[in-house]
């Protein structure tokens, strides 16, 4: 299987590796991704063996022959191309030639010929594309199999779980960091924490939440990508700008309000599950009533 990002993809990703393995019960399964997700894929049991594409460029004469060496090497049965790049189809041509191909590279062997593909939802999409290479059915995203000790984190009894923040070139696609402080200090006057993740990039975000609310904590920095989903299973809800962390915390089954604005399209891409959408052309016009009776509705 192919698939090497980004976070909220490859978490969508985790029904079609799912149906692939069933598919497959007795064979030896190989994913190539990248770096920011290797722990995530070995932990899971979809994969007898995962690879490191270091994504080289096409003048990479050297880069290239040495993903071309190691393409081969395996003598793949079957390829399943759930990246679906420009960038994945090339590498069509660097298996074993006649290799049967899942995916939309020229001659591919199992083309996904639906001429509306790219209007389709993730998740749709890649169940189409398997049932199109002889799948028939693909589940939805399931982190339940993640395991952590968490005792490190010392989470409070009852807590919601935060994600204000997000890739930084993308300021559009969060909401105002005052009205999560909003949010989080009607939490604590319902003896309801709030726990806070991101990166250290993300700390403007968190900051305002913090100054906000006493039942506030912040674990940015502190938390490895699998954790994330243990945390989530224990929140009592999850609230989250359209962000990696949101589908890890919906894909792990917690009941998650997620905000969006024009700059991605939910049709396309929201993670499902328990999951209540927002959106609004700018984030700015969204009202902390608003997002405090999407809550209340989500966890009544």
């Amino acid at each position: 299987m192919i698939k090497l990002s980004a976070l909220g993809d490859f978490v969508q990703a985790m029904g079609p590796f799912a149906a692939i393995r069933a598919h497959h019960p007795d064979a030896r399964i190989t994913l190539l991704t990248t770096k920011p997700y290797a722990a995530l894929a070995k932990a899971s049991p979809y994969f007898d063996e995962v690879w490191i594409d270091h994504r080289p460029k096409p003048w990479d004469v050297p880069g290239m022959l040495r993903l071309r060496k190691m393409l081969r090497s395996a003598k793949f049965q079957m390829v399943y191309d759930l990246q679906t790049s420009d960038r994945s189809s090339r590498y069509f041509h660097l298996v074993q030639s006649g290799t049967p191909w899942s995916g939309i590279a020229t001659n591919a062997s199992h083309p996904h010929a639906n001429p509306g593909r790219n209007f389709m939802h993730t998740i749709d999409r890649q169940a189409d594309q398997l049932r199109m290479a002889g799948i028939p059915e693909t589940p939805l995203p399931d982190l339940s199999w993640v395991e952590r000790d968490l005792r490190k984190f010392r989470l409070p009894q009852t807590f919601a779980l935060m994600v204000p923040g997000g890739a930084a070139h993308r300021a559009g696609k969060r909401w105002p960091a005052e009205r999560y402080g909003a949010i989080a200090r009607r939490l604590g006057e319902r003896t309801i924490a709030t726990v806070l993740i991101g990166t250290e990039a993300d700390n403007d975000a968190i900051a305002p939440v913090l100054a906000a609310s006493s039942t506030a904590m912040s674990l940015a920095d502190h938390t490895e990508l699998l954790d994330i989903p243990a945390i989530a299973r224990q929140a009592w809800a999850a609230i989250g700008n359209d962000t990696g962390p949101m589908h890890l915390a919906a894909a792990a089954g917690c009941r998650s309000v997620v905000l969006f604005s024009n700059e991605s399209d939910p049709a396309l891409c929201a993670p499902r599950g328990r999951v209540e959408i927002l959106r609004k052309p700018d984030l700015a016009q969204l009202e902390v009533d608003e997002v405090w009776e999407a809550l209340a509705t989500l966890t009544t």
